[in-house]
């Protein structure tokens, strides 16, 4: 059943909860908490401050935070600014982030005293950033003069937050990798992200205000986005939000009997059951973990509710579907290995990848999604906007297989991304990134398998005639470039790169080197 009244703008779900559950902590991080009151008072004075340094409705602002309560509220302020989030990786690197503020045309950023040189040093390249706030973390540059985070949180500003934000306004871009290299703008809307609330979270996995979500997620990816943000502000749940994710400091949450969901992605759940199995860990109180962000291994899945006890449901989504597109229900059966049926009320097919014809039952063939939850489109990317979406369909550029029960398998990618613990990687990016360096004139990066992490980038690297290449110094290039889950794993010395006449690269063919 849809929980269509968890479909409403964020201000009005701030409002609702404030009245309903005020002293109740919304959510909570290492050094601090909010309760729902003060979320909604706190994030109206930012937003009403917001307003008064000149961020008209639909402009977007920046956030270069850390997982963390401010991470949260300055998202539901910017909402009620009526700006356009941009959630960047604290982690991205230094041209990640510049290309970020710039194709977004941010006017404003949030972020810390850590990062305050780097995008001191960055307003130079991003005429339309007039703005840095700045949260306490690291410690502060006298020279620079910003903002202060606490400051406009804790004080009402001149004006009011304006919380005209419609349901199908622009309310988010995600930047997810393309394989064009160049990460592409996902604009999303918060109808379509709480609709996946509406159609999975809350009906299938059950999320209600009785829950208390332990979130070791990413907040700027969509997933934790969708759930570990938009779900538990919709749900009027509590929630601990981690850091980063720390296999010991999983466990010892889960020993505590506080939490009772827990989402992550195969990666993590690979490393809990190892080191539970290692100390015979166990939890307590928890009744669901979810998994997305890549395939589950059906070995894992099993073994790790055979261990704790308790269901690992498994489901498979995109940024630009707003995140889920099909999930595993807790009752009625599963089959372990597959990403389950469609979320109800969205219209999924597989279809060959030329004709656009729907494949035989079994067959394998991409798979296409149709619904509420759909991009409006890639930001500032026309062509690539109708290229993905056709007649109100997205190709998704994965394939797929159905069975006769509707279970659906996702069997490969006609795209060229590789998922790292769940992390996708344009091996276009990996390559501009590669081809920089002084010693390589060719280059060319493959997925290959590995036993926790799913896939990991190789690079094949054509030095430039009479210039040895050194593999490090190639990593280490690559770590000043992108951020860390991209750095390759192995660089491997090629004479050449096999292409075809029109000049792409033949993957396969390096795959079968390494083999």
């Amino acid at each position: 059943m849809l929980h269509t009244d968890l479909i409403a703008t964020i201000p009005e779900l701030l409002r609702r909860h404030a009245a309903q559950r005020g002293a109740k902590v919304a959510y909570q991080d290492a050094t601090r908490s909010v309760t729902y009151a003060d979320l909604e008072r706190r994030t109206g004075n930012l937003a009403g401050h917001i307003a008064d340094l000149g961020i008209a409705p639909g402009q977007s602002v920046a956030m270069l935070l850390p997982n963390s309560v401010a991470w949260m509220e300055v998202c539901f302020a910017i909402a009620r600014a009526g700006a356009v989030a941009v959630p960047i990786s604290y982690d991205a690197s230094e041209p990640e982030i510049a290309y970020r503020l710039a194709d977004a045309d941010c006017r404003l950023i949030v972020t810390t005293d850590e990062q305050a040189g780097l995008v001191a040093k960055l307003r130079g390249e991003t005429p339309s950033l007039a703005t840095v706030v700045l949260a306490d973390r690291g410690p502060r540059d006298a020279t620079i003069t910003a903002l202060r985070l606490e400051d406009l949180l804790a004080q009402a500003g001149k004006g009011t937050p304006r919380d005209l934000q419609r349901l199908d306004d622009p309310a988010f871009i995600i930047y997810t990798s393309g394989t064009t290299g160049r990460a592409k703008g996902v604009i999303l809307t918060v109808r379509g992200m709480l609709w996946v609330v509406a159609a999975c979270w809350a009906p299938i996995c059950g999320l209600s205000e009785s829950d208390t979500v332990l979130s070791p997620l990413p907040l700027f990816h969509s997933y934790a986005l969708n759930l570990s943000v938009l779900g538990v502000l919709a749900a009027g749940a509590s929630e601990f939000i981690m850091e980063r994710f720390s296999t010991a400091e999983v466990l010892q949450h889960l020993a505590t009997g506080r939490f009772t969901v827990m989402p992550g992605v195969p990666t993590m759940f690979h490393y809990l059951l190892q080191r539970a199995k290692e100390e015979n860990a166990r939890v307590n109180g928890i009744r669901l973990f979810i998994s997305a962000g890549a395939i589950m291994p059906a070995t894992l899945n099993r073994e790790f509710e055979a261990h704790f006890g308790v269901p690992l449901l498994d489901g498979y989504g995109i940024t630009e579907t707003s995140t889920m597109v099909t999930m595993n229900w807790p009752t009625g059966g599963r089959t372990l290995g597959s990403c389950g049926f469609p979320v109800p009320g969205l219209a999924v097919r597989i279809v060959d990848p030329v004709s656009s014809a729907d494949v035989p039952l079994g067959d394998e063939g991409e798979l296409i999604v149709r619904g509420p939850n759909v991009m409006p489109g890639y930001h500032n990317k026309p062509a690539e906007s109708a290229a993905a979406l056709r007649e109100g369909w997205y190709r998704t550029g994965d394939l797929a297989r159905s069975d006769a029960n509707g279970f659906l398998t996702i069997t490969g990618r006609l795209k060229e991304l590789i998922i790292r613990g769940g992390q996708n990687i344009a091996p276009a990016e990996i390559e501009e990134a590669v081809c920089k360096h002084p010693s390589v004139l060719d280059c060319a990066v493959v997925g290959i398998a590995h036993a926790t992490l799913g896939e990991v980038p190789a690079l094949f690297v054509v030095p430039r005639p009479e210039v040895q290449v050194e593999p490090e110094a190639i990593l280490a290039h690559c770590r000043g470039q992108l951020s860390a889950y991209k750095v390759p794993a192995s660089v491997h010395v090629a004479r050449e790169i096999p292409r075809t006449g029109s000049g792409k690269i033949m993957r396969f063919k390096l795959k079968e080197l390494l083999a």
